[in-house]
């Protein structure tokens, strides 16, 4: 007992030190939002494992209703398919070179299969970890999907695992179509329920009914068109009423979400790099 209060009275500056490190850290990630993104992402190495395994453990006893969701999703997928094969076959009298220009479009797009490995969806600014990283060829800005539709844009990357910003996350603003009628807006997501977001700005000289799909718009230079997001539940009108707002019901559970990909679109890759180039430009002539 005198040997360890000696010990401790011989080094007590140093756990002095020890405990307010940790309480400068503990006030650093509490009270500032960026550090506290930073910190809380899970893009660490430790982090991520921890949660990588908890993930493979959820996902082996959700295989089931796993399965059920892709194979209904197959089902719709080809009836989808044959439905465009048969309005392609009737509006081009050359169909064969039409199906090889539609290959050519589809071997630009690489997609990056993963796991979701940790995953929020009650707070207002949701983030979502997925086992994939830059070793992988994850990319910030990339467009991540899944089976039923649109999930969100990666916001953080490491070697091994990434931060994606979901559609349920206030900062996110995704270009979306009225698919089949050419009208866009944006799709925002409020809080509140995880199956329920909106889609802003939408003109007032529109035409759609409830039930139609909502789809990326290919606006943006992370999704290319056609991705589903959802389909149209109510009409509002904007605040300054000079738009519409639609409430959407979204096509991804992202509570039950399991299994995404990253879209790694060269000719995305391509516009991002000459908007960047363009907004150089701009700045250097501003300077100047």
């Amino acid at each position: 007992m005198r040997n360890l209060t000696e010990f401790l009275a011989r080094y007590n500056h140093w756990f002095v030190l020890v405990v307010l490190e940790v309480i400068c850290t503990v006030l650093i990630v509490r009270f500032n939002n960026y550090q506290g993104s930073v910190w809380f992402t899970s893009a660490n190495l430790f982090v991520g494992k921890i949660y990588e395994t908890d993930a493979k453990i959820q996902s082996y006893f959700h295989l089931s209703e796993l399965n059920e969701g892709l194979t209904q999703r197959n089902l719709y997928l080809e009836h989808r398919v044959r439905q465009l094969s048969e309005q392609l076959e009737v509006l081009n009298a050359d169909t064969s070179r039409q199906k090889v220009g539609q290959l050519q479009k589809l071997q630009d797009i690489k997609l990056i299969p993963a796991k979701v490995i940790d995953n929020s969806v009650a707070k207002l600014d949701n983030f979502i970890t997925i086992d994939k990283g830059s070793i992988d060829g994850v990319r910030k800005d990339m467009g991540v999907a899944c089976g039923t539709g649109i999930v969100g844009i990666v916001y953080l990357v490491s070697n091994h695992y990434s931060v994606v910003i979901p559609v349920l996350n206030s900062q996110s603003n995704i270009s979306c179509a009225i698919e089949g009628r050419g009208y866009f807006g944006y799709l925002h997501w409020k809080g509140g329920r995880s199956d329920i977001a909106y889609v802003d700005d939408v003109p007032r000289h529109a035409t759609f009914r409830k039930g139609d799909k909502v789809v990326t718009s290919g606006y943006s230079s992370v999704f290319p068109p056609g991705i589903l997001a959802g389909t149209i539940l109510n009409v509002f009108n904007s605040e300054d009423g000079l738009s519409y707002r639609l409430q959407i019901k979204l096509s991804t559970d992202f509570a039950r979400l399991r299994d995404v990909c990253v879209i790694d679109d060269v000719e995305m890759l391509q516009r991002l790099q000459l908007i960047q180039a363009a907004q150089d430009s701009i700045k250097q002539s501003d300077n100047e």
